[in-house]
This record gives structure tokens, C-alpha cells and sequence, in this order.
């Protein structure tokens, strides 16, 4: 396969493609069907899967978080079916960091028990209750 072949996109994609294309092994990519509702490829008439761009960019982000970001299957199960929520780093003033989250919800209160553990372990000034 030369360069030309390799960059072209493809309406669809079978099991080894994606294998190749997300360096991961088939029985992987089963397994994480199991696992994941998000990732539900179609099948063909000859019953291989056919994986379209946007599978491949939900294994990606599981693979993301399984890997790199070091989260359980039921975790990363956790994240996927969140929406998505925007984050905001304040510059930092006098050596305080604020961190301030658009909306609200459960990564909210993560973050607030986080803040007050560290808060009584270290006595760091973390301001979440602003928010």
C-alpha cells in the first residue's frame, strides 16, 4: 500500500482495516462491542462488520481512555455516555489555578470532593464553590 492508498477515506471499513488503522487486535474490537452500546457496527449481507468514521473515532476515544487515561471499561462505559461537558483553566493569579466548568452535573461534584480532599490533605486553596 504506497502513501496515495493509505490517506484515502473510505465510506467503509471491515474489522482488519480498523484493526490496522487503531493498532489494536480484531478479538479486541469484538470484545469492546460487548462492552460499549456506542460502538454497534452494521453488518453486510455476508455478516462482516462494516465499521463507518465515526466507529473508528468512538474506538479511538475508548481506547483513550482505557489506555491512556487508565479508566475501567465500566468508567470509560461512564464517559462515553455523559455529554460532552467544556472546560475552562482561568489564568492563574497569584499562584491559584481556577478551573471553572460550564455546566453542571456529576464531573461538578467529582470535582468539588476532589478540591476538598486536597484542600484539608495539603491545605491548597482550590475555589470550585464559585462556580
Amino acid at each position: 500500500m504506497n502513501s496515495n492508498t493509505s490517506s484515502i477515506k473510505k465510506l467503509y471499513y471491515s474489522i482488519g482495516e480498523v484493526s490496522k488503522i487503531t493498532d489494536l487486535k480484531q478479538y479486541v474490537l469484538r470484545y469492546w462491542e460487548t462492552e460499549f452500546k456506542q460502538l454497534n457496527p452494521n453488518k453486510n449481507n455476508a455478516g462482516n462488520r462494516t465499521y463507518r468514521q465515526k466507529d473508528i473515532d468512538t474506538i479511538l476515544e475508548i481506547k483513550n481512555l482505557l489506555y491512556k487515561e487508565k479508566f475501567t471499561i465500566e468508567g470509560a462505559r461512564k464517559m462515553l455516555s455523559q455529554p460532552s461537558k467544556e472546560f475552562k483553566v482561568a489564568k492563574p493569579t497569584n499562584g491559584e489555578h481556577h478551573i471553572r466548568l460550564l455546566g453542571s452535573g456529576t464531573i461538578l461534584r467529582e470535582v468539588r470532593k476532589a478540591a476538598e480532599m486536597l484542600r484539608r490533605e495539603f491545605f491548597i486553596a482550590v475555589d470550585v464553590w464559585s462556580v
